[in-house]
């Protein structure tokens, strides 16, 4: 491997190829401190052409690499496996905001440009960019659009691959595919923009985008509900829904235990009740019009929903403060249960009209399973995505509860696949969830997977393991 890595100095530089373990290591373990691989070096390239480069010697030498933006992902997906035979070919060096058009609402960037970066750079030119994730101070454009990242605004806004209009991709050749058209109507044939978004480094290397812009809208507001119970949630959902129509830009469900995790691990965030409620809902609404608008729409939505009983109690934000504050709760929920140990995580979708079926159903099966586990379960309710995650019981050690981690992903799986759900919503696959996928998708799915796998990727160096 001395002529392997000779050959990537030459490309990038000397500083720019890691291979001392002091350096690695940053690039090695997951975000959840679940598992750390080995690598035989980490190439920083700092141009959309060292990139090509670097992939043709990888696939010269038939070294496999993994593609890695800010490593905020949940599923093993951008680290390397424990053979040390692979390269992490990170991209955070490409990190330039290329163009933006605030006429045809589009800016051009890097895959390397931390998403608040992107925020930032859009809110300058008087412009919207949507996506929200609780890493986007870390994340990566690129991350986000190879496991097609979703957030807070997906009721709203979509999917990253909704705010994608173009890509750049260099391929397992070592090609540059220049896809960076800012159209909205392109019917010329095959998308391969969408191919490559949500393939997580499995089939190319996404190095650069044009994102959709949106106008800023002239006031947010935020309010926090207290409810009953998630089925009348779903009732809140379509109340606001037809009240409120495209304003309802955030919409998330939170179980008392969440909101209790918080208050024992963060007791300095607010405390909006006097008493507990069974469940909560986070709610924004952004007007195009103004603060009046928005807030007039709001107070006639709650007001209608506490009336029919389907609200037992609201807090409305009043300022920036209180509403930074409201959403503190929901983003604090992974930290707090962070702070309290280890859990089963589950990011799942199913039909936004079966979830209140679904929690229904899947709580008492995996009570009888596992007595005294403690569900975690909040999400976008809005777009039908919930993080579903298992707790030990009290006494229970998380190593020992973790050693259950197949048993409870059956039960939790299976009962999604009943109710017409997926197994992953915005995390993706990576590593963690491959036998979850075979499992569970049909061999008709999987063989054309690997068929395009296979045609785009013949000698297999891109992301091996992962997905398939």
């Amino acid at each position: 491997m001395m002529a392997f890595l000779t050959q990537c100095r030459a490309i990038v530089g000397d500083e720019y190829v890691l291979d001392a373990p002091c350096d690695t290591a940053p690039f090695l373990t997951d975000w959840r401190g679940r598992f750390t691989g080995k690598a035989l070096a980490v190439l920083r390239p700092g141009a959309v052409e060292q990139v090509a480069a670097l992939v043709r010697a990888c696939a010269a030498h038939r070294v496999a690499l993994v593609p890695q933006g800010g490593n905020t992902g949940l599923v093993l997906g951008s680290v390397p496996d424990a053979s040390g035979a692979q390269v992490v070919l990170s991209l955070t060096r490409l990190n330039r905001i290329r163009h933006v058009d605030p006429v045809n609402r589009t800016m051009t960037v890097d895959a390397g440009c931390i998403l608040q970066q992107i925020q930032e750079a859009a809110a300058a030119e008087g412009c919207l960019f949507p996506l929200s994730l609780a890493a986007e101070g870390s994340c990566t454009i690129g991350g986000n659009l190879s496991t097609n990242a979703g957030g807070t605004a997906v009721l709203r806004y979509g999917n990253t691959r909704e705010l994608c209009l173009g890509l750049e991709v260099v391929t397992p050749q070592g090609d540059i595919w220049s896809g960076l058209r800012g159209l909205r109507k392109d019917n010329t044939g095959y998308d391969l923009r969408d191919l490559f978004i949500g393939a997580e480094g499995t089939l190319g290397i996404i190095t650069g985008a044009v994102l959709k812009l949106y106008p800023q809208p002239k006031a947010s507001i935020t309010a926090l509900a207290a409810l009953p119970s998630p089925a009348a949630a779903l009732q809140l959902l379509v109340l606001m829904q037809d009240h409120c129509g495209a304003s309802l830009t955030g919409f998330e469900l939170m179980s008392r235990y969440c909101l209790d995790l918080v208050a024992q691990q963060f007791p300095q965030l607010p405390k909006p009740f006097a008493a507990p409620h069974a469940q909560y809902v986070l709610l924004e609404l952004s007007s195009s019009e103004s603060e009046r608008h928005a807030v007039g729409l709001l107070e006639q939505a709650i007001g209608a929903a506490l009336e029919r009983g389907v609200v037992e109690d609201a807090v409305v934000a009043s300022s920036v403060a209180q509403s930074a504050g409201l959403w503190q709760l929901r983003e604090h929920i992974p930290l707090a249960q962070a702070k309290a140990g280890k859990n089963i995580k589950h990011d799942i979708s199913l039909p936004v009209s079966r979830i209140a079926d679904f929690i229904a159903a899947t709580g008492p099966q995996l009570e009888a399973a596992f007595p005294g586990c403690q569900l975690v379960c909040f999400g976008h309710l809005g777009d039908g995505n919930l993080h579903y995650n298992v707790a030990p019981p009290a006494g229970i050690s998380n190593h020992a509860f973790l050693a259950n981690q197949e048993q409870v992903n059956r039960v939790v799986h299976d009962s999604v696949m009943s109710f017409g759900g997926s197994i992953s919503a915005e995390h993706g696959i990576g590593a963690l969830k491959r036998d979850e996928l075979a499992r569970y998708k049909s061999p008709v799915e999987l063989t054309m997977m690997r068929a395009i796998k296979a045609a785009l990727d013949p000698l297999g160096i891109m992301n091996p393991g992962k997905i398939l």
